[in-house]
This record gives C-alpha cells, sequence and structure tokens, in this order.
C-alpha cells in the first residue's frame, strides 16, 4: 500500500485522469476501503490545487490604475478580466457634465491663490478704514470692484502659466485640466484671453487708476514670467521669477489697492501708514518664501524639462530649511512691531497672534518627509494657510 501511495504522489496529477470516487469504492474488500480513502484525498488535493491555478488567473487579468487629484483622495479603477470596471459610473447627465465642467474649471483656476489674491484685497483695504462711518456702499463697491478685475487677472496669469507648461505638468501636477488633457490648448488659450479683456475692461469702467495699474503691472509681469519666447518665460531664473512674485504679491496688492481705496474709493491724499508699510515688509518675505517653496514639490519635472529653480540647483531640504527661516525672521519681526504698538488690544492680538503661527511653522516643519511628495505638497498648502492667517491679522496692525 505504501509503495503504491507513493507511486501515485510522484506522478504529475490531472484532473481528468483521476478515476471517480464512486468507482474505486465499489469494491467492500479492506484494500478497496484504504484506496478509496487514498484517492479521495487525492482528489481533494487536485480540487484545491485547480481552484488556486483559477484564482491565480484571475488575479494576473487585473489592472489597477490610480490617479491624483487635490480635491480628493486616491481614486482606484480596477479592470478585470472581463472588461467591466468594479465601481460603475454614473450615467451622463446636464447636471453631471456642469459639475465635471464646474470641477475642471476649479482646478485650472488654482483656488488657493484665488482665496489669497481675494483675502489680500479685502485686508489692504481695511487698512484705508479710519472710523465707522467709512464702511459705506461706497467702500463695499469699491472692494468688490477691485477683487473682480484682480480674480479675472489671477486667472489670465495661472491659465497662461498652464498653457506654457503642458509637458511639465504632466509630471508635476498631472490633475491640472490641461494636463490631462480635459481642456485642449485652444479652450486654454480662450479662457486665459477672455479673462485678461474682461480685467481690463472691468478696470477701465471702474476708472481708478491704481487699480488699472495694479493690473497692468500684474499683466506685465505675469505673461513675462511665463510666455516662452524669446528673452521671456523668466520662471527659468530662479532669482527673476521670484522677484515677478515678491513684486505682485507684495508690492502690487499692498500698496495699489491700498491707494485704490484711499484715492479713489474715499478722495484721500495718498499716504502710506505704518500698517501699510509693515504689510509690505511682512509679505515680502512671505511672497520670496512662496516664490522658493513652490517648485519644492516640482522638482522632478522642472529637472526634465531644465527649469533651474533654487530647489533644482541647492535641493529640496536646504530650500525647506531656507523658507522656514525667512518665516521665522518675519515673525520675530512682527512681533517686535506689536510690541511697540500703542495701542493695547492691537499689540497683544499682533505678538499673540504671530507667536502662534511661528509655533505652529516650527511644529509641522519637523514632521516633513521629503521622500514623500504628498507631505511636502501639503506642507506647501499650509503655507497658505499662514498666508491667509497673516492677512486677518494685518487690517489689526496699529
Amino acid at each position: 500500500m505504501e509503495s503504491l501511495l507513493t507511486v501515485s504522489f510522484h506522478r504529475p496529477l490531472s484532473p481528468l485522469s483521476v478515476p471517480s470516487t464512486a468507482q474505486l469504492c465499489s469494491s467492500p474488500s479492506a484494500a478497496h476501503v484504504l484506496r478509496c480513502k487514498a484517492f479521495k484525498n487525492v482528489e481533494r488535493l487536485c480540487s484545491v490545487r485547480l481552484q488556486e491555478q483559477r484564482q491565480n488567473l484571475r488575479l494576473q487579468h487585473v489592472k489597477r490604475s490610480i490617479t491624483l487629484n487635490p480635491r480628493h483622495d486616491l481614486k482606484y479603477i480596477v479592470n478585470s478580466a472581463s472588461g467591466h470596471s468594479l465601481e460603475s459610473e454614473p450615467p451622463k447627465t446636464p447636471w453631471r457634465s456642469v459639475q465635471q465642467a464646474a470641477d475642471a474649471f476649479y482646478r485650472f483656476s488654482r483656488p488657493h491663490t484665488v482665496i489669497g489674491t481675494a483675502l489680500s484685497i479685502i485686508s489692504v483695504s481695511l487698512l484705508a478704514v479710519e472710523k465707522l462711518s467709512d464702511f459705506s456702499p461706497l467702500f463695499f463697491t469699491g472692494v468688490l470692484e477691485a477683487i473682480g478685475a484682480a480674480l479675472l487677472m489671477n486667472i489670465y496669469i495661472v491659465g497662461l502659466n498652464q498653457l506654457s507648461d503642458i509637458e511639465i505638468d504632466k509630471v508635476n501636477k498631472p490633475y491640472l485640466p490641461l494636463a490631462s488633457g480635459e481642456y485642449s490648448v485652444a479652450t486654454g488659450k480662450m479662457i486665459v484671453s477672455s479673462f485678461a479683456i474682461l480685467s481690463f475692461w472691468l478696470g477701465w469702467v471702474v476708472g481708478s487708476w491704481p487699480l488699472f495699474w495694479a493690473l497692468f503691472i500684474s499683466f506685465i509681469l505675469g505673461t513675462a514670467y511665463s510666455i516662452n519666447v524669446p528673452l521671456l518665460r523668466w520662471k527659468r531664473f530662479a532669482v527673476v521669477a521670484a522677484m515677478c512674485i515678491l513684486a505682485v504679491r507684495a508690492v502690487i496688492v499692498q500698496i495699489a489697492f491700498y491707494l485704490h481705496v484711499q484715492m479713489y474709493v474715499y478722495g484721500r491724499p495718498a499716504v502710506l501708514t505704518k500698517p501699510v508699510i509693515f504689510a509690505t515688509a511682512f509679505m515680502s518675505f512671505f511672497s520670496v518664501v512662496i516664490a522658493l517653496f513652490k517648485d519644492i514639490p516640482d522638482i522632478v519635472g522642472d529637472k526634465i524639462y531644465g527649469i533651474q529653480s533654487f530647489t533644482v540647483r541647492l535641493g529640496q531640504e536646504k530650500v525647506f530649511w531656507i523658507c522656514i527661516a525667512l518665516l521665522e525672521m518675519a515673525y520675530a519681526v512682527a512681533l517686535l512691531v506689536g510690541a511697540t504698538s500703542s495701542c493695547i488690544w492691537s499689540k497683544w492680538t499682533i505678538v499673540i497672534g504671530h507667536a502662534v503661527l511661528g509655533s505652529l511653522l516650527w511644529s509641522r516643519a519637523k514632521s516633513i518627509d521629503f521622500k514623500n511628495k504628498a507631505s511636502v505638497t501639503s506642507f506647501y498648502m499650509f503655507i497658505w494657510k499662514l498666508f491667509y492667517a497673516e492677512y486677518l491679522l494685518i487690517p489689526l496692525v496699529r
């Protein structure tokens, strides 16, 4: 019996060659009973092996593709051997088409820059308010006009940058509509052209020269920064790129929009007050940090396409800690400015507020993982949140 079983297990087993259990068990003899049990075990083993083989064949035909989107977590699309996805797509309806179009435009507009622009204009406009009666319909109308024109120009600038960086964004930001193919180049050109024209039209209709010059200078610098023509595309040069961002975010936004409210809305003489000077100086630090930090998550694509950013030249970690040092220095200066204020409530608000922001920055900086792009990108968006928080504090400087 042992020799029989040994010979049986050494031979390759095929499900077609295994005899039926019923046939083997037809004899009542003891030898046949033992042989029946042995072949039952063999049959069970073959069945298990066949099931494993079928499962492995199914798994070999499964494909998983991963699409990264900043507004969503991680979306998995799994295609099985049958060709049907496990996650059925909802039917194409007019409402869903509108939702998809809105989502694509939301990503195209780079919403963190839109929020930053709107919040900065509101903040510096409040610096022109001297008394409670200044909150008039004329003030709110003037601020809304400035926000509308500036947001149109903002979308022109970020849209032009995407048009010029389609190939780079396929590596660095594949979720953007032009890089993903949701928008054609013609659609992108139509959007940026329309928004630039609308921005200038609104600025001209309003009739505020500070507002119009803010739009014009932003248009010139934003175009020179991105457009790929000889002597331009200044984003290729790290220092020039940083100066463009500093000029718009630190100088134009603070001074031009403050003067828009001060001169056009209130009809007062152009006087740069202590809070305006503080806002311009502080945002100069912040603008340089944003200019440097925005390239840290994009190092791979920038290297491939020859963009000589500070991150490419110095490395991610070194540029990161330069940004942290600059921001902490800015917070330290803000603490001193707040401490010298003669207004008690302003003093304590500015000191405590900047101490909290500086502590949050340092605490978050110690936990970053440079090998994880999601971690670096998340920290970059945290920098923008600090940017927003600063504009909540600036109107309280006295």
